[in-house]
């Protein structure tokens, strides 16, 4: 699967009012090579394992296969996963004719609040809402699997 995202910094809270639901996230790198990366995620009482490809030249596009796995499977390939283990609250804001899902990083990464939104295209236009800053799609310094061994704190 393909998979179109841009990511935004965000420039207030005010988000939260229009969230409809929010989500704590845990998630571990087995493998963060610039080509893939393989991450395992708990969100709720379910895990996650996904692969991702290299990002186009834009940062935009990149290859994604995720397959859904047992918490307990989850918890336990986390204790195997590389140093720097991401935490954060992913908040749903409906806006105009799309979803944004901002994450508000907690732990060493407390401080930084990055939005992002899937399209169908490339060249797909969307509302942005007045909260939403600066683009950083494709600032790999805002990748997870970056975060996770050069956290926020240490800018």
């Amino acid at each position: 699967m393909i998979e179109i995202e841009r990511k935004f910094l965000v420039v207030s809270l005010e988000f939260k009012k229009a969230a409809t639901s929010k989500q704590r996230i845990v998630q571990g790198f087995l493998n963060t090579h610039p080509e893939r990366t393989v991450r395992v995620r708990i969100m709720g009482d379910l895990g996650y394992l996904t692969i991702k490809g290299k990002s186009n030249q834009a940062g935009t596009t990149r290859f994604e296969w995720e397959k859904e796995l047992d918490v307990t499977e989850a918890e336990n390939l986390i204790k195997i996963c590389e140093t720097g283990v991401i935490d954060k609250v992913r908040y749903y804001v409906p806006f105009g004719q799309h979803l944004f899902e901002i994450d508000e990083f907690c732990g060493d990464n407390e401080g930084l609040i990055v939005a992002e939104i899937e399209l169908l295209s490339e060249q797909e236009d969307f509302e942005k809402p007045s909260w939403l800053g600066e683009e950083v799609t494709g600032k790999t310094k805002y990748y997870n699997s970056r975060l996770s061994k050069e956290p926020f704190k240490t800018w």
